[in-house]
């Protein structure tokens, strides 16, 4: 059987410069699934050296597999926390736990959570006045952080 240990260490081989792996996946029938990303964005061509380092070293006579190497893509979840860092500055539209919805602009991040700055209307003295507000998260207190997208 192939392990997830096993991909992770063939995967960080060939990872070089600014390039990172962001999550792994073996499943049923030794289905891979393989993200990675960079700070500049990664490339399908580095995907495909990627793909082909680990390909040439499982032997499909022995095990049967499929592989798919890939970027996360903007509309996944963030999962690690070099993503977040690479995404300072972005809107990003953050589950809790327990459900609750929030957009913010994501403002930093560390080894156990982030920040993000919300807007909050409120009257003051009978007008509406907009404000900025930071929230922090631990990472166990939400359920995903996404990327906004607007066009």
């Amino acid at each position: 059987m192939i392990t997830k240990e096993k991909v992770q260490a063939l995967v960080e081989e060939v990872l070089y410069g600014d390039q990172f792996l962001v999550d792994i996946t073996v499943g049923l029938g030794n289905a891979i699934l393989v993200f990675v990303d960079s700070d500049a964005g990664i490339s399908v061509g580095e995907c495909v050296e990627i793909s082909r380092h680990i390909e040439n070293s499982f032997d499909r006579e022995t095990e049967d597999f499929s592989l798919e190497v890939s970027s996360p893509g903007l509309s996944s979840p963030l999962r690690v926390v070099r993503q977040y860092l690479k995404n300072i500055g972005r809107e990003v539209e953050v589950i809790t736990a327990g459900g609750e919805k929030q957009k913010g602009i994501l403002k930093s991040a560390h080894g156990t959570g982030f920040e993000i700055e919300t807007e909050v209307k409120e009257k003051v003295d009978g007008k509406k006045v907009v404000t900025t507000q930071p929230l922090a998260y631990d990472f166990d207190q939400i359920k995903t952080v996404k990327i906004v997208i607007s066009f």
